[in-house]
């Protein structure tokens, strides 16, 4: 029988089930299927930040990709850890790369591509994908 979600699979997961607000920690649950590679992909279109200079809101739409290796991202604190975001002055692409970065702290995959599709603010829209491959040896 293949191997499912195990109670021990549970023992990290304090944001899961508990009251919401804005938290900057990603959470992990473990892989029982490291052997292969599949892409787990998670998208939002609730990702708001504002922009460092005039102080407006930048809206986004995420799309996360990545190949676990011996983790997986558990979504709700994916959510918020974005939500910590909502507040934050910061330029698009820095916000992708940070983003990306923590990402890769904390799973350590395979690989890992972060998509961030801003709408359009001044008649200009923002797209920023940043990309991340596990180094061999």
């Amino acid at each position: 029988m293949p191997k499912m979600t195990e109670k021990s699979d549970l023992e990290g997961l304090t944001l899961l089930g508990r009251g919401e607000k804005p938290a900057k920690r990603l959470e992990t649950f473990p892989n029982h299927h490291p052997n292969r590679d599949y892409v787990v992909t998670l998208r939002t279109e609730e990702f708001t930040c504002i922009c460092p200079v005039t102080g407006q809101p930048d809206f986004a739409r995420l799309t996360l990709q990545y190949i676990p290796d011996r983790k997986i991202l558990e979504s709700k604190s994916l959510k918020l850890y974005l939500w910590s975001f909502r507040d934050r002055g910061v330029f698009h692409e820095h916000a992708t790369n940070a983003i990306l970065d923590d990402l890769v702290k904390v799973l350590a995959p395979r690989w890992c591509k972060l998509t961030a599709d801003f709408k359009v603010r001044g008649g200009i829209s923002i797209s920023v994908e940043a990309e991340h491959r596990k180094k061999n040896g």
